[in-house]
């Protein structure tokens, strides 16, 4: 059979997609941050008061400092302050969280590849596993390929640095074997059949 690592790290959703952006320093930590230090400030200043008046002191600083958070959400859109860019976003999922698990569907195609010619997975099971490995590894290719123009971005910034023109993209587009649809001239598998182009 398969490895059990890479094929239920394949077929398992990615969970990290919602870290993978650092989001920097936000206006509401600048808020807690001011709550602790004026809390501080009033358990030092405040000599004589009883603990209760203390607390008291003390929360109506943290409260104030849930209100300058609330004010800052309710008006930050409004000036236009508040953008945040994020990853890229393809069908409610990450960029990296898609390409993460094309690495990994390719990886769990080349190790079931690996366990049929050593003779731990009979023909049928290898013909069965195969095909949806290939289906979703070209389901994520698809959908990668569908979420932004990437590749015409990229020959953009590449003109405009070097100043000069790129040839026509068309000219070295390639046809794969088996189903005869056009792939790129760097790729390895066709992303509409699945098949090894090498």
């Amino acid at each position: 059979m398969m490895s059990s690592e890479i094929s239920t790290e394949a077929l398992a959703p990615d969970r990290t997609g919602a870290r993978d952006a650092d989001p920097g320093f936000e206006p509401w930590q600048l808020f807690t941050l001011a709550g602790l230090i004026g809390a501080t400030v009033v358990v030092f200043v405040s000599r004589g008061q009883t603990p209760a008046g203390i607390i008291l002191l003390s929360l109506t600083i943290f409260t104030a400092a849930i209100v300058g958070v609330a004010t800052w959400r309710t008006l930050a859109p409004l000036i236009g302050s508040d953008e945040r860019g994020g990853p890229t976003v393809l069908g409610g999922r990450t960029r990296a969280a898609l390409e993460r698990e094309k690495t990994l569907v390719l990886r769990s195609i080349k190790a079931l590849e690996f366990d049929q010619a050593m003779g731990k997975v009979s023909d049928k099971d290898f013909a069965d596993m195969s095909a949806r490995l290939r289906a979703r590894a070209v389901r994520l290719m698809r959908q990668l390929d569908a979420g932004t123009g990437y590749r015409e971005e990229i020959e953009r910034e590449v003109t405009r640095r070097a100043g000069r023109k790129l040839p026509p993209a068309a000219s070295a587009v390639r046809a794969c074997p088996a189903c005869t649809l056009a792939v790129d001239p760097d790729a390895r598998f066709c992303k509409h059949c699945g098949s090894s182009l090498q």
